[in-house]
């Protein structure tokens, strides 16, 4: 908490002090145009990088892989539109930072690592809360079979749950087939 207290005092004290540095060398006007330049700039590169991420998890989606790591990006790409919409050059240095993407995809990857992100899931954890790592792939592969299919009100309300054999889905839903 103290941490987070020193950033949000400390940071934009040293981005005022830099501010004034700067307007010294080349001038208040000039100053003020590179702060805005840098910010129309760094939101043009969000807008393409986001797309980009967005893809990359949509094809991993559709591989039945977990895109933890455009998940990750794309927190870092919210980060950085924030940073780059913040006046000040440290601020946007490292909404740059986060933007570019070899540097970004690294950073991304030892949070993962380091199991630094919670995920909702109904593994382990409180509250139904589990770590992402890059372990967690090897704890799921081969547990099973995954099965796709359809889920109507009508369909499970034809199965008697204290009758002692329950038709199973593949019966429920051949009886909704013939009707």
């Amino acid at each position: 908490m103290r941490f987070l207290l020193l950033i949000f005092v400390i940071v934009p004290l040293v981005e005022i002090m830099l501010l004034f540095e700067v307007a010294d060398v080349i001038g208040g006007l000039s100053t003020i145009v590179l702060v805005v330049l840098t910010a129309v700039i760094g939101v043009q590169i969000l807008k393409r990088q986001g797309l980009s991420t967005l893809s990359r998890a949509q094809q991993r989606l559709q591989t039945g892989e977990l895109p933890a790591q455009e998940i990750v990006e794309g927190m870092m790409l919210a980060g950085a539109g924030a940073l780059l919409l913040t006046p000040g050059f440290i601020t946007d240095t490292l909404g740059f930072i986060f933007l570019t993407g070899p540097l970004r995809r690294p950073i991304a990857r030892s949070i993962i690592r380091f199991g630094a992100v919670k995920a909702m899931g109904s593994g382990s954890g409180s509250g139904g809360f589990q770590y992402w790592s890059s372990h967690s792939q090897e704890r799921y592969q081969g547990r099973g079979n995954t099965y796709e299919g359809e889920f109507s009100e009508e369909g499970l309300s034809q199965i008697d749950l204290n009758a002692p054999n329950n038709p199973s889905i593949d019966d429920v839903d051949n009886s909704n087939k013939s009707q």
